[in-house]
């Protein structure tokens, strides 16, 4: 898969998302700053949410209160959403940047925005991973789709893709656990595993909304090629997301660690160069063990496997070379060589 320029899949380093959400509390400026600790901290894409209140809730989503706030859904929305204007202003000050500007849209009038803004990939929310009316809209506009799976059980995953493979489009899924923050024991991330099985088609990633960045170390060692989590530019903050944010530290270590996962990672194990140089001390050789005459047999009794590993018969040789008949004297500690013996 491609975004921009960024290719995507387990041949690729990792895409390491920041989600600022409604971290920014709506403020162009803060969410400015976001960017910037973002950058310098290695992130290769930043994520906004794209909220038009009356097109994505009724009036009884005011008495609705999450697991993480005081307050109603409709009033925390409300209280951080960003505008659209600010929000055209914030892509091209994170494109300014070469990274990728991603967006959630919440309702069929804010995904029809943002594919008219030039956004170059959807992500949709595990809210909506069962919105399949919203989805199909979505694949219609032909651009990638990177969609989370938490609340979703694989019955209602396979719906959603249907939809999107039908419209012959690149897309991601990403395991997901919606706790807020999200408790380590209920992460499941072999389940990423589970969704490379059931989709060979879809790019596998991890959403994570757990404290801390371990589980997403663990996620890219599972062959997660996407990694997204909270981001903010300071955990003083106040706000529902904060608590399972990353800050620009743990941001800086998480890109460095899937650069060193990446690398780690493959399957096709041969001898290394300098593993080369290490098997001629670590492996061992066919000597002798005492002085043999010409003529004598080799044996267990004057022949055994010593180090270094540089003579003609390695220790597998061993067993073959019993019975062999010597050409011509050989010393004590000594390797046996090609020419000290006869073939049959």
């Amino acid at each position: 898969m491609i975004i921009g320029k960024k290719k995507i899949g387990h041949r690729f380093k990792p895409l390491i998302v920041c989600e600022l959400g409604i971290n920014h509390g709506g403020s162009l400026s803060v969410a400015k700053k976001m960017v910037d600790l973002a950058h310098v901290n290695g992130a290769d894409a930043i994520k906004n949410q794209t909220h038009i209140l009356e097109a994505e809730m009724i009036d009884v989503a005011k008495k609705v209160i999450p697991s993480n706030a005081n307050k109603s859904i409709y009033k925390v929305i409300k209280e951080n959403f960003m505008s659209f204007d600010n929000e055209i202003k914030l892509k091209k000050y994170v494109e300014s940047k070469k990274m990728i500007y991603l967006s959630t849209p919440f309702s069929k009038e804010a995904a029809i925005k943002l594919n008219e803004l030039g956004i170059k990939a959807f992500k949709i929310g595990s809210g909506e991973c069962n919105n399949l009316p919203l989805i199909e809209i979505i694949s219609k506009f032909k651009k990638p789709i990177i969609l989370s799976t938490g609340l979703n059980d694989l019955k209602s995953i396979k719906e959603s893709v249907k939809i999107i493979e039908k419209n012959k489009i690149k897309y991601a899924l990403l395991h997901c656990v919606s706790e807020y923050p999200a408790n380590y024991k209920n992460l499941k991330l072999d389940y990423i595993y589970t969704l490379k099985k059931n989709f060979p088609k879809a790019i596998v990633g991890y959403s994570d909304h757990s404290i801390g960045i371990t589980p997403c170390i663990s996620a890219l060692a599972k062959g997660a090629c996407i990694i997204e989590k909270h981001f903010t530019d300071s955990k003083q903050r106040k706000g529902p997301d904060i608590i399972c944010s990353m800050d620009s530290k743990e941001l800086f270590f998480l890109k460095k660690s899937s650069e060193i996962v990446y690398f780690s990672n493959g399957s096709n194990k041969k001898i290394t160069k300098i593993e080369k140089k290490t098997a001629d001390f670590a492996f061992a050789s066919v000597v002798s063990i005492k002085n043999i005459n010409k003529g004598e047999k080799l044996s267990k009794k004057n022949i055994w496997i010593k180090r270094p590993g540089l003579g003609d018969f390695s220790a597998k040789d061993f067993k073959r070379l019993l019975g062999k008949q010597t050409k011509k004297f050989i010393m004590k500690n000594n390797f046996i060589k090609k020419n000290d013996i006869y073939k049959k």
